[in-house]
């Protein structure tokens, strides 16, 4: 079957290893200084390895090659699990993390030192609608905006999203597994036509969500507009990994 799926230029890659540790699926190894995949039927095409690559070695291409098999994904995961230690094995077990069903425990918050009634939160969304595919390329907001890109579980998972990240940006949602085809190309017509001061990229640390910023870093190359761009990666326990 043709598939999206990664390619490993070997002369650009310096054997860093953050793709392997960036692949949730187990799919790609460090042999002989280079990375290399296992196997097709281990990479999903989502692309979480891309933006972890600090030479530019990974990218997506459509070819023949075998379907993503989640069963074979699941079982050589728990085979790796099986040689790390027991908290790693806790992290690993169980198949894809972004499908993965788990219990989010949470430390009871501090009772209020007052008895001040509490401010109600203030939705700080700017514009309507905020969904990628469903927003206008030329809408007026994009002007001179400052624009932040998040994947739709953020604004659950992470509790003052409105307070710290969409304050003052206009804010687009998307999911790259449930949704179909490819942001890229929106993504690119919005930057190339409207002048974007930056963009700011918030997911998931669910291998899924490499989807996503794949699409924004392929967006900004394609539109020609290099804008300062970052990334936040939030856990599933609702903290800021990565920033």
């Amino acid at each position: 079957m043709k598939r999206n799926i990664i390619k490993i230029d070997e002369e650009k890659c310096n054997g860093c290893g953050l793709c392997v540790t960036a692949c949730h699926e187990g799919a790609l190894v460090i042999e002989n200084g280079k990375a290399k995949l296992i196997s097709d039927s281990y990479c999903d095409g989502l692309g979480n390895c891309l933006p972890e690559c600090p030479t530019n070695a990974i990218t997506i291409e459509e070819r023949e090659a075998d379907a993503y098999d989640e069963e074979l994904v699941k079982k050589n995961i728990a085979m790796k699990a099986a040689k790390q230690t027991p908290s790693v094995q806790h992290h690993m077990h169980g198949g894809c993390p972004g499908s993965r069903a788990m219990a989010i425990k949470k430390t009871p918050a501090a009772e209020p030192v007052t008895n001040a009634a509490s401010v109600p939160a203030v939705s700080e969304l700017m514009q309507w609608p905020c969904q990628i595919k469903l927003v206008p390329v030329n809408a007026p907001y994009f002007d001179n905006c400052d624009l932040l890109i998040a994947a739709d579980c953020t604004a659950y998972a992470y509790a003052n999203i409105h307070k710290d990240f969409m304050k003052n940006r206009i804010t687009l949602i998307g999911c790259p597994k449930l949704d179909e085809g490819d942001y890229s190309e929106k993504l690119t017509a919005i930057i190339a036509n409207n002048n974007i001061n930056s963009v700011k990229v918030l997911r998931m640390e669910v291998p899924c969500c490499g989807g996503i910023v794949n699409a924004v870093k392929t967006a900004l190359i394609n539109s020609g507009k290099m804008l300062p761009w970052s990334i936040v990666t939030i856990g599933t326990n609702g903290e800021v990994l990565q920033s």
